[in-house]
């Protein structure tokens, strides 16, 4: 501070001293001298001390802001400091890991099961994007004391084209895939004679082609659409054609939004039979809906505020209905992650086809009456969070009332085992479908549990209580489901083992020649299925893999008469790699 009042007087005596040097000034009459008695000698206590806050008047108070433009030129400056050497510390750093973008994964297996698997894509990340899904499993079958074959197997083609833009994202696929299995569940309590057996084509195959596509929107209210077409058809000229289209909105107000969903869905099928009789089935649905939705983000709640809309036209049947489901549900953070407590209310209009229930129960008869599950309402309510802070959990109670709930059901044989058969379902060893009202009070509880970065645990129990209208029981539906599962994985071996339980379930069968008074409710016992699997990374491109499906080898049956495959050991290798 003494430096800078130094300075300043100093800079105002030598402009006090310029000034007491003149000794003349001209003007345009006349010319005078000026005689100075004596020189001017300034002290330092003559300096001012310039404010720290000095009164600026705003000039530019009515001018509008400026826009500026700028920018950084950086010039490289060489530099002559040498530091002094040191010791450096060691810092235990891997090489980051590589990830390749495509891989094709083969093995094989007893029972006579191969399995190939590939993805392979290719095109510039920023603007767009080819690729092509291969997927292949098969197996000569060989489950001891079956009489017909049970083999199957499953091959599936995809392949896509993306393309990036600024503004909005479009994607377009097709693929096919082809499913092979045979009807081999023949009932045990009848004794089927060679020609029978001889006479009998158990084959069934499911075939699907498909083709669709998406686009997503960026900041518009329009946030895109998804479309997809599909043919499924049978071995016994069954077809099913169906057409989905979902178009999507979405407007901010404040800190809420509301979206909206809308939904064509255009179903059409046909099966050449009924179980009984010779005559076409025909089915025809379609729905148009809207499900728009308000939601409110707090930072301790959440909420959904929402409604579906339907109208279904029956295309067959010249019928058209109205259907309003409420989609109301919230959560409420009562301690941070803790404890999280969440409830809802939510129904739905459930369009059932003949893929659908291919895809849950294959050994399906082509002879279905195809309906609409109308599920009026779901409410439930629980609990989530974290026990601790690896430790998490979820627990729920619910309700739920459904009018024309599907389940399968075993169809009549039509042979006492010396009888041939003109369709190979009609032995006993095919399914139906029956409806019913149904109120299903329900129970899920999850735990999962990460014990550290190399092994996680998880564990979830799912029980359902029906209770049927006109059936004598929910045929084929266990009231509890339960799944144990570990993981295990470190730089080189991975290992993980998961145990499935389904309880038992209820079918009925009626016999040869009787009517369904006479039938008889069989019980399809519970099972345990231990699954377990592994592998070692040679390096980051090559996998070396195993595993092990029912490693209990329990000959349980999935459907009734449907016994699986017991253990079942394969084995292969995974290659990764670039284009």
């Amino acid at each position: 501070m003494h430096n800078k009042l130094l300075i300043t007087s100093f800079l105002i005596l030598v402009t006090s001293v310029s000034f007491s040097q003149i000794t003349k000034k001209k003007d345009t009459l006349k010319t005078e001298e000026i005689t100075v008695e004596k020189p001017y000698a300034p002290t330092i206590s003559d300096a001012f001390k310039v404010r720290s806050n000095p009164n600026i008047e705003n000039e530019t108070k009515n001018l509008g802001k400026e826009k500026v433009g700028y920018s950084i030129f950086s010039i490289p400056v060489a530099s002559t400091f040498t530091p002094s050497k040191g010791k450096a510390q060691s810092i235990a750093r891997g090489p980051k890991e590589h990830l390749y973008e495509n891989y094709i994964s083969a093995g094989y297996g007893n029972f006579n099961t191969p399995i190939f698997e590939a993805y392979l894509h290719t095109g510039d990340k920023k603007n767009n994007d080819f690729g092509i899904f291969l997927n292949h499993i098969s197996s000569e079958g060989g489950i001891k004391d079956v009489l017909l074959d049970d083999n199957f197997s499953d091959s599936k083609i995809d392949v896509y084209y993306k393309q990036f833009d600024k503004d909005y994202n479009w994607q377009v696929n097709t693929g096919v895939q082809r499913k092979l299995q045979n009807y081999y569940g023949l009932p045990s309590d009848i004794t089927f004679n060679n020609p029978f057996i001889e006479a009998m084509d158990e084959k069934q195959i499911y075939k699907t082609v498909y083709g669709g596509g998406k686009i997503s929107f960026e900041d518009s209210f329009f946030q895109g659409a998804t479309a997809e077409v599909l043919n499924f058809s049978d071995d016994y000229n069954s077809n099913e054609i169906r057409l989905m289209v979902k178009p999507k909105i979405e407007f901010p107000i404040s800190k809420e939004k509301i979206n909206g969903e809308f939904l064509i869905d255009l179903i059409s099928g046909r099966f050449k039979q009924t179980y009984t009789e010779g005559t076409d089935v025909n089915y025809s649905f379609l729905n148009l809906g809207f499900n728009p939705n308000f939601e409110i983000i707090r930072e301790n709640l959440t909420i959904n505020l929402g409604a579906k809309f339907y109208y279904v036209n029956d295309l067959e049947h010249k019928n058209t209905d109205y259907y309003a489901y409420p989609n109301v549900t919230a959560s409420v953070k009562l301690v941070d992650d803790v404890l999280i407590l969440v409830a809802g209310v939510t129904g739905d209009l459930e369009q059932n086809s003949y893929k659908d229930f291919a895809n849950e129960n294959p050994f399906i008869s082509p002879t279905l009456n195809i309906l609409q599950t109308d599920k009026q309402y779901s409410a439930y309510a629980g609990t989530k969070g974290k026990l601790a802070s690896n430790i998490g959990y979820n627990f729920n109670v619910s309700h739920t009332s459904e009018k024309n709930k599907p389940f399968f059901i075993q169809n009549q044989t039509k042979t006492d085992g010396n009888i041939i058969v003109e369709k190979a379902y009609e032995a006993g060893n095919s399914f139906g479908v029956v409806y019913d009202n149904v109120k299903t009070l329900g129970f899920f509880g999850e735990i999962t549990i990460d014990a550290s970065k190399e092994f996680n645990f998880s564990g979830s129990v799912n029980y359902a209580h029906h209770t049927v209208e006109t059936l004598l029981e929910a045929w084929n539906t266990p009231k509890m489901k339960a799944t144990i599962s570990a993981d295990y994985q470190n730089k080189n071996w991975f290992a993980g083992a998961k145990i499935f339980y389904n309880g038992e379930t209820e079918d009925f069968v009626i016999p040869y020649g009787f009517t369904s008074e006479n039938g008889n409710i069989v019980t399809n016992e519970s099972y345990m299925d231990l699954n377990l699997n592994g592998g070692y990374n040679f390096s980051d491109r090559l996998t070396a893999f195993a595993k092990i499906n029912n490693a209990l080898g329990e000959k349980y049956h999935r459907f009734l008469n449907y016994q699986v495959q017991t253990l079942q050991i394969l084995g292969g290798i995974t290659y990764k790699f670039d284009l």
